[in-house]
């Protein structure tokens, strides 16, 4: 999987240094986002939802192939959320800078407290999620206004307030 990161990473900066996609004001909003996010994670973002829950815990991303049939789609997401929950663990967010063309609030503070969250990742009927938790209280609020960020962003339209059940992917 993390060969898939590395090819979607490459081909992205290619484009981008030969001026076919490079980032631009323009470019960053929603365009930009949708066309970085579906080099980075390998998957198109119109055949897919993404979901960003908010818990008392951390949260959840969690994201579905819209069609349940979609196995190329499904295999996708689960190849890369499981990097990205390996990524994270390790402290590394290069991922969700490249695709939002910034870092995402509240990475400074994921990376120094690494040790203090758990990224558990799962595979769904048609997708995956990565359950986000934490006891320490610096980390929390990080988690939270990261995903409150992935959900505006995003544009999800899901709930930026605290939702004391998980969401489920599917």
């Amino acid at each position: 999987m993390r060969l898939l990161f590395i090819t979607a990473t490459f081909g992205f900066l290619a484009a981008v240094t030969a001026g076919q996609g490079a980032p631009s004001c323009d470019m960053h909003h929603p365009a930009g986002v949708d066309a970085r996010g579906d080099a980075v994670m390998g998957f198109d973002h119109e055949k897919t939802t993404h979901h960003f829950t908010l818990t008392a815990e951390g949260g959840v991303i969690a994201v579905s192939a819209n069609d349940g049939k979609d196995m190329e789609s499904r295999q996708a997401i689960r190849g890369h959320l499981a990097h990205i929950a390996k990524m994270f663990t390790a402290g590394d967010f290069e991922a969700p800078m490249l695709i939002h063309g910034r870092t995402p609030p509240g990475v400074p503070v994921m990376k120094d407290r690494k040790k203090t969250i758990c990224y558990a990742y799962e595979d769904t009927p048609t997708g995956a999620r990565i359950a986000i938790s934490t006891a320490d209280p610096r980390s929390l609020v990080a988690i939270h206004d990261f995903l409150r960020f992935q959900i505006e962003d995003h544009r999800t339209g899901d709930s930026t307030e605290v939702n004391r059940q998980a969401r489920e992917a599917d």
